[in-house]
């Protein structure tokens, strides 16, 4: 027969193999999570970035945090180190629980609600502003337990300098020190010592707030370093939920462990860690989608960027807008953007957290298209909320170089040279698109804050311009606006500048529309493909008979996208986002 400690162990072993397994997989498929991670959070060199994070309670751990979080530069990488963090948390939580046999996998579970912490941000990754956060609560939790790991090696009676360190350190580790306590409470049997621990548990953050930050927020006190995620307009309580079962489950650990060492506890833990971060972490392959282009464009990788876009089947409006910079580089945007996609379509978003093309990537967009004054408003705008990440500094290091201002251009090269991997980072050349287009307007600052429709109204109007690739931007945004008159004027321009040269397939499909269905004065006698012609009154006879009174838009659009999708006159019937006469979705066909 097999030894019933044989049986133990098997199951130990086979459970802590599966959870590693599933923590290898769920980081590996967050890759591009991570690279965003450390592409979005700040971290200056020198005394004013890090004196400003140690004026709160939690400074140090968010100003380490903050550091390590820049190793996410490469994704497997930063991975590794975090994962090497919570082996540690394991390994360490064994000795500071007193956990044996079976029971030691209950570490399974507070690494779990770690993993979980940076997996299910969503769009918050953008806008969120609270620096270190990838890595400062499992360096503060690890610390907590090697705190508690020494204060059980020591006698009962030095717990009262055990309390008294954890109120001193309140403003290095913030709510881990009074989980400190906590957990030291509830170790062992309470005797009138313990009186002093709920003492400090009471009146830590009330004393420190009074004595030493006067000057913040009772709530940027009291429980400081606990990740709270609201801003004015935002408020997500569900991503505080894997730290507030950190700090349950460390308790529990305490109060049950001796009642958990049978043999199937290892199997149990191991599938409520895996559950837990699995129904929490954020999925959605658009989210993934825009990461990557964001990555590639910013190295100026149109390629890559392409291919993403045409993998995706309905894009957001930031894959929209990067595919259709693409394609102003790469060649062809008349002929394939609007077969590619030009509907952007609304963000998975669960928590509802306003984020947007803005927040995404809209600088880098307004210095391809020339607009470097826009890009750089922008750029401060956003930075100045969620700080000077490589990525902003990335953008007006190349915006400062556009126009020209080579000091400005070196002061942001130079912060980024003390990151980690940027030491000899520098700005890839202005390309002669970007100057062609800079160079055809007045870069005026607007002050607009709906970016996305900011872009198509204005670049709609670049009908006088005598550049080549601005007259192809007019076409197609005035296509994307469904605006007729500017339509008209956009193409007499196009082809006056591109005499000689095929006529676009997209622009035969606008072009065949509005002549059939915009009368106007003055309009232009352009040869088109027969074929063309014919597939715009097959698309009319399709039309016809899918529309019935009574349904739904939004119906006849989605029976529609597979056969015609890849067409202007979809577009203009189902996508006119972005139209003074816009045609809602969810509708009722009233013919």
């Amino acid at each position: 027969m097999i030894n019933k400690s044989k049986i133990t162990n098997i199951v130990l072993y086979v459970s802590l193999s599966a959870f590693i397994a599933f923590v290898v997989y769920i980081l590996c498929i967050n890759q591009d999570v991570f690279y965003t991670a450390h592409d979005r959070s700040e971290f200056l060199y020198g005394a004013p970035f890090f004196h400003t994070l140690m004026q709160k309670p939690f400074g140090l751990m968010q100003y380490v945090g903050a550091w390590f979080t820049q190793l996410f530069y490469h994704p497997l990488f930063g991975a590794g180190v975090l994962m090497a963090i919570w082996a540690l948390i394991f390994l360490v939580g064994i000795k500071a629980f007193r956990l044996q046999l079976s029971a030691s996998a209950l570490m399974l579970l507070p690494v779990a609600c770690l993993l979980t912490s940076v997996v299910d941000l969503g769009y918050w990754i953008y806008i969120s502003t609270i620096r270190g956060y990838w890595f400062s609560q499992s360096i503060g939790y690890l610390i907590m337990l090697l705190l508690l790991w020494a204060a059980r090696s020591t006698p009962r009676k030095w717990h009262l300098v055990w309390y008294l360190l954890a109120f001193c350190i309140y403003p290095v580790l913030g709510w881990f020190a009074l989980l400190f306590v906590l957990c030291l409470m509830v170790a062992d049997k309470p005797t009138w010592r313990e009186l002093l621990g709920i003492v400090v548990l009471i009146f830590t953050a009330g004393i420190w707030h009074t004595q030493y930050y006067s000057y913040l927020r009772a709530d940027e006190v009291v429980m400081a370093g606990l990740p709270r995620f609201i801003t004015p307009s935002d408020n997500t309580p569900r991503l505080t939920y894997p730290f507030w079962a950190l700090g349950v489950v460390s308790l529990l650990i305490l109060l049950c462990n001796k009642y958990l060492s049978r043999w199937f506890v290892p199997m149990l833990c191991a599938a409520a860690g895996i559950v837990f971060t699995w129904s929490l972490m954020y999925q959605d392959q658009n989210y993934i989608d825009e990461m990557r282009m964001v990555r590639s464009a910013e190295d100026d990788n149109w390629k890559e960027v392409l291919q993403i876009a045409e993998n995706n089947p309905k894009p957001t409006t930031t894959i929209v807008f990067l595919k259709n910079v693409a394609l102003m580089n790469e060649g062809g945007l008349l002929d394939r953007s609007f077969k590619i996609g030009n509907i952007g379509y609304p963000l998975h978003n669960p928590d509802s957290v306003h984020s947007s093309f803005l927040d995404i990537t809209s600088p880098l967009v307004y210095y391809n298209y020339g607009m470097i004054n826009e890009g750089i408003r922008l750029n401060f705008e956003n930075a100045i909320q969620s700080g000077f990440s490589p990525f902003y500094l990335k953008v007006l290091a190349r915006c400062a170089l556009a126009k020209g201002d080579k000091e400005l251009e070196e002061r942001y090269t130079s912060l980024l040279h003390h990151l980690p991997f940027y030491s000899s980072w520098k700005p890839s050349p202005v390309s002669e698109k970007v100057n062609s287009l800079q160079s055809c307007f007045p870069d005026e600052i607007t002050g607009v804050d709906n970016s996305d429709s900011y872009i198509v109204n204005i670049i709609s109007l670049w009908s006088d311009s005598d550049s080549k690739v601005a007259s192809e931007q007019a076409l197609l945004y005035a296509m994307m606006r469904c605006d007729s008159r500017r339509f008209w004027a956009a193409l007499r321009n196009f082809v006056k500048l591109h005499m000689n040269e095929a006529f676009p397939v997209h622009a035969q499909e606008a072009y065949i529309l509005y002549m059939d269905k915009a009368p106007e004065e003055k309009r232009m006698m352009l040869p088109v493909d027969q074929a063309v012609y014919e597939r715009y009154k097959q698309f009319w006879d399709a039309l016809g008979q899918k529309v019935k009174p009574g349904m739904k838009l939004s119906v006849v659009a989605e029976e529609m996208r597979e056969e015609w999708g890849d067409t202007y006159w979809y577009y203009n019937i189902f996508g006119r986002h972005y139209s003074n006469a816009v045609i809602m979705k969810h509708h009722d066909v009233q013919s």
